[in-house]
């Protein structure tokens, strides 16, 4: 950040969106009272989750992006119906000087680009401040996944005579098996598992439904878990989740990370992991034994092709150390 002094004016430069802006050196005077929550913010994410059925988790994050911006805003005593394309710059540039990455001010941004534009059309703005900001260039990074032998590992680590165990061991095949979103898994309650049919029926973003196989791995597992350790955790307690904690409630999804960290060390497994690792195996895995493209789309829940289309080159960069290791001349 460039800062001269004097009454010329403050310097900051971007530099994840290479642009240098000025910044009147006063502050405005249009904020709302402190403390007071910008009424547009709440409109608006009813507004998006009616038109669009977006996952709680996403409402969360606008949610956060805006009131992150708001209160910068406020501080700077500006509203957010006076927000200015120099404010959003200067923004942003505050956040790239704290060490904010280029992926989260794009999502940030993104955030900020659909709020603006409901404002244009609700009338409570006259024009987009974002409409001239760029995106910043962002290089789509590989899914990190496991090996089969890894996946095997893992699942193979907690102990099935105690009844957490079980039911740690019965999701973790169901995530395998089924490539769900960690924050399906846990919600997942016993109306979405046909056990007769193998199938299990996913409401997932944009209120998008999807019927996924279990395979017959998956569903000895959930049987066995229903029939007995499922009773035992839940003791005299009633719950439709499929997956409960002792307390009879649903596991958060936080809960469920710590338990597939947990049971990665106990395997032996080095690698840095995410909540989406065993569905990025899942889809790794079913490209790797020539599964269609389209299929593993339908399976995950993506709405766009593009997005799956980055698992191809997983699997083509698992087959080049394969041959690499395995070949003659690798």
């Amino acid at each position: 950040m460039l800062l001269t002094s004097g009454d010329a004016k403050q310097m900051i430069t971007n530099p994840a969106l290479k642009v240098t802006m000025n910044v009147p050196p006063l502050p405005r005077t249009d904020q709302p009272p402190p403390g007071e929550a910008d009424p547009s913010i709440s409109r608006f994410l009813d507004a998006v989750w009616m038109e669009r059925g977006l996952s709680p988790n996403t409402l969360a994050a606008y949610r956060a992006d805006l009131t992150a911006l708001t209160r910068w805003l406020e501080s700077r005593r500006v509203m957010v119906t006076r927000t200015t394309r120099t404010d959003l710059l200067a923004f942003i540039a505050a956040r790239v000087e704290a060490g904010a990455r280029p992926r989260s001010t794009a999502r940030q941004l993104s955030s900020f680009r659909r709020f603006f534009r409901f404002m244009v059309r609700e009338g409570a703005v006259g024009e987009d401040p974002t409409a001239q900001i760029a995106m910043p260039k962002i290089g789509r990074s590989l899914p990190k996944s496991l090996t089969e032998e890894e996946v095997e590992a893992v699942l193979a680590a907690p102990t099935v005579g105690d009844p957490l165990g079980h039911r740690d061991r019965t999701m973790l095949e169901v995530l395998y098996a089924t490539g769900l979103r960690v924050s399906e898994l846990v919600n997942l309650k016993h109306s979405q598992v046909n056990a007769n049919q193998g199938v299990i029926r996913i409401l997932g973003k944009g209120n998008r439904e999807r019927l996924i196989p279990l395979g017959e791995e998956a569903v000895r597992w959930l049987a066995e878990f229903v029939r007995g350790p499922r009773t035992e955790i839940l003791l005299e307690r009633q719950t439709d989740y499929l997956f409960p904690t002792r307390r009879g409630d649903r596991m958060t999804r936080q809960a469920f990370w710590h338990i597939i960290k947990r049971y990665a060390k106990k395997a032996g497994i080095d690698k840095e992991l995410s909540p989406h690792t065993l569905r990025h195996a899942f889809a790794t895995h079913l490209l790797n034994r020539g599964a269609d493209l389209r299929v593993v789309q339908m399976l995950l829940g993506h709405s766009d092709l593009s997005t799956t289309q980055i698992y191809t080159h997983v699997a083509r960069e698992r087959m080049k150390e394969l041959h690499a290791t395995h070949h003659p001349r690798g």
